[in-house]
């Protein structure tokens, strides 16, 4: 992979002197997508939302109920680093909580998110 890299950079430095543009890859797999594949990211499964003052969230206390934007039984969204991925349901495993996937939101979706 170094060795393709070097030279795809004397062939950029090449072009260049000659005064042409340097080829862009084509796709991730030209670049190598799997140096990308243990970089981490943080899943998140959010329940819901709820907006409310300062005064009103410190006026909370233990036992307070909190009611959120999301009616009980509706799929839960799926976060990957803030973006959603999918929705799901909650599940236990063994003494731990899950989330079973209902659906993927699709790669066209999920570019439309990251902006």
């Amino acid at each position: 992979m170094e060795l393709e890299l070097d030279q795809n950079v004397a062939n950029d430095a090449q072009t260049a002197a000659a005064g042409a543009e340097p080829a862009l890859p084509r796709s991730g797999a030209d670049v190598g997508l799997g140096m990308i594949m243990d970089i981490p990211i943080t899943l998140t499964v959010e329940v819901g939302q709820a907006r409310m003052s300062i005064g009103r969230l410190l006026a909370l206390g233990q036992g307070a109920v909190v009611e959120l934007d999301r009616v009980a039984g509706e799929p839960l969204d799926v976060l990957a680093n803030g973006t959603l991925v999918a929705r799901g349901e909650v599940v236990v495993v063994e003494d731990k909580f899950g989330i079973r996937l209902t659906e993927v939101v699709s790669p066209t979706d999920r570019a439309k998110g990251v902006r």
